[in-house]
């Protein structure tokens, strides 16, 4: 062996490392490139809209933002005659008081008669127990169709929970609220999108997890527990 020269094979792995790390940044430089494309993907393919048939009520979740995003879209719906009955739903933050009245008004205000109105005060912590809460309305109800409406970023998430707790035969869909908060184009560049698609994110986790072997045809009512949900029409 002669001092001062690399053998081949060092002269090889360096060459290979150079390559590698070359291909690393090109990469890396093409990935930020195409960052806001790839971004802006996620969240549209997160965002659905099922085709909305006229069903027996139509259905707002609680926890509207400040601009009243789902009351609007649940309105429209009803003023396009796809139910005869809406359902504002919300947690109780008084004994007498709580989020389903709010909901309750601003639906009166987007033109939607109060005794088509039916107020649902609930307890519950999640959209899953929200959904077992409606899935007894529904059953009380003999309801055979509804559409649920929820903010753009947490369709996917709520499909899924609602079409695993309600009853076989019931058939479920769900209209996509446009929010204030949440821009799909944009919503890598505020804060509080971020926290909700990255919340969504985790939530389709949990959810999985909880209604594990629960498919969407043959999962019946759950019951309700301790939520003692409060019904006004």
């Amino acid at each position: 062996m002669k001092h001062g020269y690399a053998n081949p094979g060092e002269l090889g792995g360096i060459f290979l490392n150079l390559i590698i790390l070359l291909f690393l940044l090109i990469f890396c430089a093409v990935l930020y490139l195409v960052r806001r494309p790839i971004l802006r993907f996620a969240a549209e393919s997160w965002i659905i809209e099922d085709p909305l048939d006229k069903a027996d009520a139509i259905i707002v979740l609680g926890g509207d933002n400040f601009y009243a995003d789902r009351a609007t879209r649940g309105a429209q719906l009803f003023r396009e005659g796809k139910a005869a009955v809406m359902v504002a739903s919300g947690r109780r933050l008084r004994p007498n008081a709580g989020i389903a009245e709010l909901m309750e008004h601003d639906l009166a205000e987007r033109g939607v008669p109060g005794d088509k109105i039916v107020r649902f005060a609930q307890d519950a912590d999640s959209t899953l127990e929200e959904a077992q809460a409606l899935a007894k309305l529904a059953k009380e109800r003999k309801w055979h169709s509804i559409i649920v409406v929820t903010s753009n970023f947490h369709t996917r998430r709520a499909r899924y929970i609602f079409r695993r707790v309600f009853s076989q035969g019931m058939e479920v869909r769900v209209a996509s609220a446009r929010d204030g908060d949440f821009d799909p184009e944009h919503w890598w560049e505020k804060r509080k999108s971020i926290k909700e698609l990255t919340r969504e994110f985790a939530g389709m986790v949990v959810a999985v997890w909880e209604l594990r072997g629960k498919s969407e045809t043959t999962q019946s009512v759950v019951e309700l527990g301790g939520l003692n949900p409060q019904l006004v029409v």
